[in-house]
């Protein structure tokens, strides 16, 4: 019952967005060519995303996002066991139920059920798999998926290859080049739009410089005041993710510290240099959070719980092009996973200067310190 009472005021625009595009699919219809929902939304996703969608059309639409209200929860209590043990904890039932349930109020995991969206299945497959033993069969495979459904996980692939996982990360490569050719076996005509033509249209997916987008080129665009920050935002993309894949490496190598940092700014990377993370994109605060405690880090992972819990960005004026126009002390608030993200680097880049093991990253002076009410969120669902 309180589930169906919440589904009643939960839009769940996205998942209406993948049951369109299995629709398209099993209907023989234009997979980039439809708008659903009030918001106008398009497919985004690769046409491999949109065969597995296809299921999707065989339950009525309230059923339906019961189940994937369900399932996005189940997903939730998967990943925190997973970061529980990537992170190294201790297994003790009655933390890992209060882990979950403190894990609802962070706005990425929030806004995640708020839309319907899937990133908490593509964390669990990529969080699961490079967990493994790196000698354990199949390592990749579900990496590759993870890639084939939406593309920002093949920066994971490029991670264990320059960390030597060369087995692994040509497994994943094939899993995800396997995805595409399946894609264009299926659906030529879609996948040639795709690949030509839908993948280069940022546009289609939403507004840059909105605040809803937490990468690092939403944080150029509204610091430049700015819809188009021209050459500003590739040059900083590219010297952040050559820094930063040089530094998960690094990490990688660092004796005591497992494989933990290394993922965990692999993953920063993907979300900050990719033209648009929304919010809810960064479900990943969860083994961030995880690893700062096993590490004895319980100051600096309250101020990261905090910061992903606080909805700061919700606070600051965004309501028509105001995004573009705010003052300079309110662009902390409304970056504060973007900017958590560049502290991290810089945290990790000092300790393995230092010849510390990166264990753990320096507190954000500007970490929000309240938490306001839950966000109805502005743009909807954009994949």
């Amino acid at each position: 019952m309180a589930a169906f009472f919440l589904l009643d005021r939960f839009p769940m625009v996205d998942t209406l967005v993948y049951r369109a595009e299995g629709a398209a699919v099993a209907g023989g219809t234009d997979l980039y060519g439809f708008r659903v929902t009030e918001g106008q939304l398009a497919a985004t996703y690769p046409p491999f995303a949109a065969i597995l969608f296809v299921p999707t059309t065989w339950l009525p639409v309230g059923l339906l996002k019961a189940a994937f209200f369900a399932g996005n929860v189940a997903l939730l209590a998967l990943l925190v066991g997973l970061s529980w043990r990537f992170a190294g904890l201790p297994r003790r039932k009655g933390l890992l139920v209060a882990a979950v349930a403190l894990a609802l109020w962070l706005e990425p995991v929030f806004q995640t059920l708020f839309f319907g969206q899937v990133n908490l299945a593509l964390a669990c497959l990529i969080l699961w798999d490079l967990g493994r033993d790196d000698r354990a069969p199949g390592k990749g495979i579900a990496l590759g998926i993870a890639a084939g459904i939406k593309l920002t996980p093949a920066i994971f692939i490029v991670y264990l290859l320059i960390t030597g996982r060369i087995k692994a990360g040509l497994t994943a490569l094939a899993t995800f080049v396997g995805s595409v050719l399946f894609g264009v076996f299926v659906l030529p005509g879609a996948s040639v739009d795709f690949w030509t033509r839908r993948l280069f249209e940022t546009d289609r997916v939403g507004k840059v410089w909105i605040i809803d987008n937490q990468s690092l080129q939403g944080l150029v665009t509204r610091v430049l005041h700015t819809a188009d920050s021209g050459w500003v935002w590739p040059l900083a993309a590219a010297v952040s993710c050559g820094a930063a894949l040089w530094l998960a490496r690094r990490a990688y190598r660092t004796p005591g510290r497992g494989d933990r940092w290394g993922v965990l700014i692999t993953a920063g990377t993907a979300l900050l240099v990719s033209p648009i993370s929304w919010s809810h994109h960064w479900v990943w605060c969860v083994p961030l959070i995880a690893v700062l405690a096993a590490g004895g880090y319980q100051r600096t992972a309250l101020v990261v719980t905090v910061a992903f819990a606080s909805r700061s960005l919700w606070l600051v004026p965004h309501q028509g092009d105001t995004d573009l126009h705010m003052a300079w002390w309110q662009q902390a608030f409304a970056s504060p996973y973007a900017l958590l993200t560049l502290a991290l680097f810089a945290g990790a880049a000092w300790q393995l200067r230092a010849g510390m093991p990166v264990t753990a990253v320096p507190v954000p002076r500007s970490a929000p310190r309240s938490a306001p009410p839950e966000p109805a969120g502005r743009s909807g669902g954009r994949g």
